[in-house]
């Protein structure tokens, strides 16, 4: 303030100043029954008519004109705050002083320069702040003065260029949250333990959680509104709406959105597995579903007692152990199913997939890699380099691999070793320096061949014993007793003859003699039938057994519709016993497939052509 400047007058509202100012011996007042809104509109007019508020509390000022809630609903005398110390004259001349403002957006410059003399080579007093807060708001900054680094300069009274003024941002609120409340949901990445007290460094403890029915396992936290900020203007500058969020929409299969005393919670419906989709939606079921692969990463190896599905990729040296396995993404490590469908939608890659009790599909190549269906079917688009075994083997085209199966059917084979029972190839040949064997596998017969023998040789043991059982009852009906007594009773027997009484005792004493020598004749003919019969047994044995032998022999059959190229084709004979012929390590198929130990019998060679073969045994 400068020297000539007359203090006002004590002074209330009938005085002249606007409403919600009021001026008393203690000072300048502001009535906060009024809202912030009348109170800025009575500063502005006081502003506007030449005067200022001397001695101001600038940061008191500041927060009730803009930060104040709601008017007071004190009685008048009660509700009033003291800001200044008066109301003083804001002469013309002194205005002049303030020329150097600047508006940038949301900031206000001053150039605080040097005071030179006036014509009189009088220095003029120096700023004030008070001032400087009066001529701003009527230049339209109203809100927002940096008052300490101001008033600093003010009593440093260097020429300096500061931002005196700078709006406040909109402070945004909490956006509403979904908060975990269930432990059972946290996956535990710690290593599993063995059952012998080791650590599994591979493996991770838990990781994919499993909930009861009506486990909570997410809370809705309900967002909260932002601060308003404020140009410079004073205009009132909204914080941005908080993020608001549904429960329902992260609601998937298996849960459900309850409503309690302490907050809105998402719910299981059902016991089972916690499974996020790349939506964010949270479902249980029975099923393990996975998107970020199988890696020392992410999983681990996994073994697994639920049904798995997995999005990503399963790298190299990676386990999974479970039943009924579907991998979307590429497959590099190992598979591992006790049962259900090993389905790979994409590619097997220099890793294994192998199902004790199922089904074996891979959409995409199998490369490099080992493919088994102990009891079930193999199906591939198409196989390189590869070693497969199983109940059935269904190839698009494969090269360069080892197949070993009760069936094989492939469309093209290239550069293959295939052995089965049953082989059906559409188009076969070599792939470059690589050669192609085919094996129908041939049963052996010998156990066959061995009971048809020893049946064979009892008949013909049977049929001798008869002949000589015969010859003996020749013999004893060539005796001269014996043959009198067989004529004498036949024609007795015909009624040829009538005997007399010392003919009929002559007769009976004959009959006695001879008994002995019936009985064992009927004794010899018993034992010839009961041979025929045991014979004829042995020759329908060895018939059925020569049925069944053909039927084992007619198993076996290879069919090539077209050789392009030098192919072999070599009947190998299958070892009895009821082991899976396919049943092997890789190792031990390869080297059976790809070595000349096992005994084989030519079929077929030649580089075109083809060929419709059924084993025929000798």
């Amino acid at each position: 303030m400068s020297d000539d400047d007359t203090p006002v007058p004590d002074a209330n509202q009938a005085g002249g100043l606007p409403r919600g100012l009021l001026q008393r011996d203690e000072g300048v007042f502001l009535d906060l029954s009024l809202a912030p809104a009348q109170l800025r509109a009575a500063v502005e007019q006081l502003f506007q008519s030449g005067q200022l508020l001397a001695g101001l509390d600038y940061a008191l000022f500041l927060l009730t004109l803009f930060h104040a809630p709601v008017p007071r609903s004190a009685p008048r005398g009660d509700a009033l705050l003291r800001i200044a110390t008066r109301v003083a004259p804001f002469p013309p001349q002194r205005r002049l002083l303030y020329k150097q403002v600047k508006i940038r957006g949301d900031s206000a410059e001053f150039y605080f320069e040097a005071l030179l003399p006036d014509a009189d080579g009088q220095v003029p007093a120096r700023r004030e702040f008070d001032e400087l807060v009066a001529d701003l708001w009527g230049k339209g900054v109203r809100y927002g003065l940096d008052s300490l680094a101001v008033r600093a300069l003010l009593d440093a009274g260097k020429a300096e260029r500061i931002t005196v003024a700078r709006a406040l941002a909109p402070q945004p609120g909490r956006d509403a949250q979904l908060v975990e409340v269930s432990q059972g949901i946290h996956r535990d990445d710690a290593p599993r333990e063995r059952p012998d007290g080791r650590l599994d460094l591979l493996s991770f403890k838990n990781r994919f959680p499993q909930v009861k029915k009506h486990a909570r396992l997410l809370r809705l936290l309900p967002g909260a509104p932002g601060l308003p900020g404020y140009d410079l203007a004073g205009n009132v500058l909204p914080p941005p709406a908080p993020l608001a969020l549904e429960l329902a929409s992260v609601a998937g299969a298996g849960t459900q959105v309850e409503r309690y005393s302490d907050g809105d919670f998402l719910v299981a419906s059902v016991d089972g597995y916690v499974n996020v989709d790349e939506h964010g939606k949270i479902s249980i079921d029975s099923k393990i579903v996975s998107r970020e692969g199988v890696s020392s990463r992410t999983t681990g190896n996994l073994k697994l007692r639920a049904a798995y599905e997995e999005f990503g990729e399963v790298q190299e040296q990676r386990l999974v152990d479970g039943s009924d396995i579907t991998i979307h993404g590429d497959v590099y490590g190992h598979l591992h199913s006790h049962g259900g469908l090993i389905l790979l939608e994409r590619n097997l890659v220099g890793g294994a997939a192998f199902n004790e009790h199922g089904d074996v599909r891979v959409a995409g190549v199998a490369s490099g890699s080992v493919v088994q269906a102990l009891s079930g079917e193999v199906r591939l688009q198409r196989a390189e380099s590869c070693v497969i075994a199983g109940t059935r083997v269904v190839i698009d085209q494969a090269s360069n691999c080892e197949i070993i199966a009760d069936e094989v059917v492939i469309e093209l084979a290239e550069g293959c070793a295939v052995a089965a029972r049953t082989i059906r190839i559409g188009s076969a040949g070599p792939r470059k320096q690589v050669e192609m064997l085919v094996f129908p596998l041939v049963p052996d017969l010998s156990a066959l061949e061995q009971q048809i023998a020893e049946s064979l040789a009892k008949a013909a043991q049977l049929l001798q014993m008869q002949h000589k059982r015969q010859q003996e009852i020749d013999a004893i009906a060539q005796l001269p007793e014996v043959r009198n007594y067989l004529l004498l009773a036949g024609q007795l027997r015909r009624g040829e003859l009538q005997l007399q009484p010392a003919q009929q005792v002559q007769y009976d004493k004959l009959a006695a003699r001879i008994a002995p020598v019936l009985k064992e004749v009927a004794r010899l003919r018993l034992d010839v039938k009961q041979s025929e019969i045991s014979q004829a047994q042995m020759l329908a044995l060895a018939a059925q057994l020569r049925v069944e032998r053909q039927a084992m022999a007619s198993q076996s059959r290879c069919t090539l519709g077209l050789v392009d190229g030098e192919t072999t084709v070599r009947a190998m004979v299958v070892p009895p016993g009821s082991a899976k012929v396919y049943d092997r390590p890789p190792k031990e198929i390869k080297a059976l497939l790809r070595s000349a130990t096992p005994a084989t019998q030519p079929v077929f060679a030649a580089s075109t052509g083809s060929l419709e073969w059924t084993y025929q045994p000798p």
